[in-house]
C-alpha cells in the first residue's frame, strides 16, 4: 500500500446492527470515518491536534455511497481508504467495505473540506499533510 491507501478492520458489534442482526445503513459511514481517521493517524497527524494548535477541522461535504451486501453481527471488516485527489482545500476519497471472505458490502466516494474550527469557512489543506514524508506546516486561513 502507498500513503494514499489504507485499510483498517473493525468488528460489527450488536450495537452497530438492526433488530436482524445487520449493520444499520448510517454505520457504514461512521466506520469509512473512523478509517479516515486512522488513516490520518498513521501518517502521523492526529485531529485534535491539528484543531487545538492549526484551528483545521475537516467536513464531509459529499458521500455518494452504494450499499451492495448486507455486513452481520460479529463479522471482521476491512474498510479501505484511497486519496483520490486533493486540491487546495478538499480532498476525495474512494471508501470501501469488505467482509472476510473479501465481498464488497459498499463502496463510497467521499469529499471532505478543510475548515477554519471557528468561522467553519474553507482553508487550505496544510502541505504535506497526506503525505508520510513531511510533517504538517503551520498555514493560515
Amino acid at each position: 500500500m502507498t500513503a494514499n491507501e489504507f485499510s483498517f478492520s473493525v468488528r460489527v458489534y450488536y450495537e452497530d446492527t438492526d433488530a436482524g442482526g445487520v449493520v444499520y445503513h448510517s454505520n457504514y459511514l461512521r466506520f469509512m470515518e473512523r478509517a479516515r481517521t486512522e488513516w490520518l493517524r498513521a501518517l502521523g497527524c492526529e485531529q485534535d491536534v491539528l484543531m487545538r494548535e492549526q484551528g483545521l477541522v475537516f467536513a464531509v461535504r459529499q458521500v455518494n455511497i452504494d450499499y451492495l451486501k448486507p455486513a452481520r453481527l460479529n463479522e471482521l471488516l476491512d474498510v479501505n481508504v484511497e486519496l483520490l485527489q486533493q486540491k487546495r482545500a478538499s480532498a476525495r476519497f474512494r471508501q470501501s467495505i469488505h467482509n472476510s471472505a473479501g465481498d464488497l458490502l459498499c463502496e463510497a466516494s467521499v469529499v471532505i473540506v478543510c475548515v477554519n474550527a471557528t468561522e467553519l469557512k474553507p482553508c487550505a489543506i496544510p502541505a504535506g499533510l497526506f503525505s508520510t514524508s513531511t510533517h504538517p506546516e503551520t498555514t493560515s486561513c
